[in-house]
Formats: C-alpha cells, structure tokens, sequence
C-alpha cells in the first residue's frame, strides 16, 4: 500500500468519483457525491494505491487562517480497518502542519443515528479528534452534523 499527494486536477476528481461511488452508505445522495467530486480540485489531496488501484483518498479544505478541514475521505469496504484511514490521515496531518495550520476540524452524522456513521464517529475518536459542538440542522433533520476539532 502507497499514499500518494496527487497534485493532477482530473486524476484527483477521478480517484474521488470511484471511491465515492462505491460507498452510497457515506456517499449515496447524487448531488452531494458531485459536489464532493467537484471540489476536490484544488485541494490537499491524498490518495491511497494497492497496486496502481485507488482504494482510498482525503482531502482538506481550508475553513480559516488557521484552521483546516478534513473534508471528504473515503475507503473502499474491502480495505476498512486495514490502516489505510490512519496512514491517509497521518500523511494529511503532516501536510496541514507544514502549511503552518494549527487546527484541524471533520464533519460527520452524530453518534446514534445510523451504524455506518457511528463507526466513522469513532474512527474520528481513534485519531484524537474531540468533540465540538452539534448542529441539529446544518444538513437536516434527519442527519444532524457533529463537529470534531483537533489541535494541530
């Protein structure tokens, strides 16, 4: 397994659109999964290969002067808890850190709603995220947002 920076706009927006596509359970409302695919251009982008396959990627967004984003990351289900998330994040937290931010925040579905989603919150845990406050209707009604943050 490999992490590599991509820096190519449409390799980016490639890897971003397989992964995601392969995941409704995270990623499965259309509109948002292109929003994702969108974006992801001219970002902190990350990708890890098995092989010459991407099976997983991160990117950041920048919130703030000091403050940056985990703001989309995916693995595909046959790699989970194979390290793969822990070496992208780490690979991600050292980029942000020499980028001079001194604040990392993720977004996801509270704890308690729905059993992917409580899995993704104690991923966040694992890597030392915090819990920072809840927006019952950022998203909707039925998704309310928990925001972790981390100091850098």
């Amino acid at each position: 397994m490999k992490i590599v920076q991509l820096t190519n706009e449409k390799e980016k927006q490639k890897v971003t659109q397989i992964i995601l596509e392969a995941l409704p359970e995270w990623f499965g409302i259309p509109e948002a999964r292109e929003e994702y695919i969108k974006e992801c251009t001219d970002k902190l982008f990350f990708c890890a290969y098995d092989e010459d396959r991407p099976v997983g990627f991160l990117y950041l967004k920048e919130t703030g002067n000091a403050t940056i984003e985990l703001y989309a990351m995916g693995i595909l289900k046959e790699f989970h808890r194979h390290g793969i998330g822990r070496d992208l994040f780490q690979n991600a937290k050292k980029e942000a850190v020499k980028a001079g931010y001194s604040f990392m925040q993720v977004k996801t579905v509270q704890m308690g709603k729905y059993e992917e989603y409580d899995k993704t919150n104690q991923f966040y845990r694992s890597l030392g995220f915090c819990e920072f406050e809840i927006f019952p209707n950022l998203w909707d009604e039925w998704n309310p947002c928990q925001v972790y943050v981390m100091a850098l």
